[in-house]
């Protein structure tokens, strides 16, 4: 019992990987502080990351001390709790360090500020988890998805409510990785997401018809599909192409900038453009070594945005050059590596299938910041994980770090 109860690290590749992502973050942080026109936030904000990076290690001994079968009995409740926090988030939240007081994203509790939403991830890993660990075989019709499919759409929904696009493509990210792993066919997941694609794609008429017509065709010749199944997805993708327009006239006038920006940054290049335009500059005059720490003159001269925040991408490519950024993406390849191995050793259906969800989720937290960064993704807000400022955001992650050290200890190594 004493050793089942003991906090081992279950795989010290992934902990040293994920660690040292912890601590480049705080450099870049300090980095991102070091500018020739005074920021007392920008300044003292690696501060605060060490501070709150001492409190997870705290919480990293103390969840890897927590048997899994505990974790898997805690994440019906967990997830509730998360549900409810989300709901208390749009009453009582508020915007956080840079974001409109508008936006219902944060909770604030004394001198500590906490975006609810990224503990609902964890929540929602751990909830999906519990509920396709209970399959006994890979469904092949999509009427056997709603039960994760609710699991994800009610957070998420209440996530959009806030209003944050962002975190939803996240949440987007962890359903469809889980139920690839869970063994779902890939026509199957192609149905789900296929109104997603409708909607993006009626932006143009014709490239929408095409592509309907292409799904006439693919769900003609399906199989063993129900003829119910097949009309409901017909009908959704019309649905998606029909409310594009409306929606689109509903999002609100930054969310349209950014959008538009995306597309062509010289629309507004002193206006919305002008992030992607100065993190463009700032990545490409970094060239193949950097500038040096702390020596970026885009960053000096705070033509960067939210540097030490959404952009601290550019931060690292402007003063570590293109050697400095292939290290840190070779890291979260490396992250990405080791938690896939931990899922495919894990016989457990639940403990196989939390660090692919937390795979899902840092995939698209890393694909969506550092393409914004360099213009092949719209700006959304979208933190790089353990590298990006945020207390509660890398609390949450090293505690999530923790769950999968814990599986991976229970596992045995492989």
């Amino acid at each position: 019992m004493r050793r089942y109860r003991s906090a081992r690290i279950g795989d010290v590749p992934l902990f040293v990987f994920v660690i040292t992502l912890a601590i480049f973050g705080i450099l870049m942080i300090y980095s991102a502080g070091v500018v020739d026109v005074p920021n007392k936030i920008t300044a003292g904000a690696w501060r605060n990351q060490m501070t709150w990076f001492a409190l997870s290690m705290v919480a990293i001994a103390f969840v890897m001390r927590v048997p899994v079968a505990w974790i898997e009995w805690a994440a019906q409740p967990a997830y509730a709790f998360c549900v409810v926090l989300l709901v208390l988030t749009l009453f009582i939240g508020g915007g956080g360090e840079g974001v409109a007081a508008s936006e219902k994203s944060w909770i604030r509790w004394g001198p500590l500020t906490i975006q609810t939403s990224e503990i609902a991830k964890i929540g929602v890993v751990l909830m999906l988890a519990r509920v396709l660990g209970e399959w006994r075989e890979p469904p092949q019709m999509l009427w056997a998805l709603w039960k994760p499919v609710a699991v994800v759409m009610l957070p998420m929904g209440l996530v959009l409510l806030q209003p944050d696009l962002g975190t939803g493509l996240v949440f987007t990210s962890i359903l469809i990785w889980a139920l690839f792993w869970a063994g779902t066919p890939l026509m199957t997941l192609f149905f789900l997401v296929s109104p997603v694609f409708s909607l993006f794609l009626s932006i143009q008429p014709w490239v929408w018809g095409a592509y309907v017509i292409l799904l006439i065709g693919v769900l003609f010749f399906r199989r063993g599909a129900y003829l119910s199944e097949k009309v409901t997805v017909f009908a959704l993708n019309l649905v998606a192409g029909a409310i594009a327009l409306p929606l689109w006239q509903h999002l609100k006038p930054y969310q349209k900038n950014r959008l538009i920006v995306f597309l062509d940054p010289s629309v507004d290049p002193r206006g919305a453009g002008y992030n992607l335009i100065q993190s463009r500059v700032a990545i490409g005059s970094g060239g193949w070594l950097g500038k040096g720490f702390t020596l970026g003159t885009q960053k000096r001269l705070a033509f960067i945005p939210e540097q030490h925040t959404d952009f601290i991408f550019s931060v690292v490519g402007e003063e570590l050059g293109f050697i400095g950024v292939l290290v840190i993406l070779l890291l979260f390849g490396l992250v990405f590596w080791r938690l896939v191995k931990i899922a495919e050793r894990s016989s457990d259906p639940f403990a196989s299938m939390v660090p692919f969800g937390l795979f899902g989720s840092w995939f698209a937290h890393v694909l969506v910041n550092v393409g914004m960064t360099v213009g092949i993704m719209p700006i959304t807000g979208i933190p790089l994980p353990f590298v990006s400022y945020g207390g509660s955001f890398l609390l949450v992650n090293l505690t999530a770090m923790a769950v999968v050290q814990r599986i991976a200890a229970e596992t045995g190594r492989g």
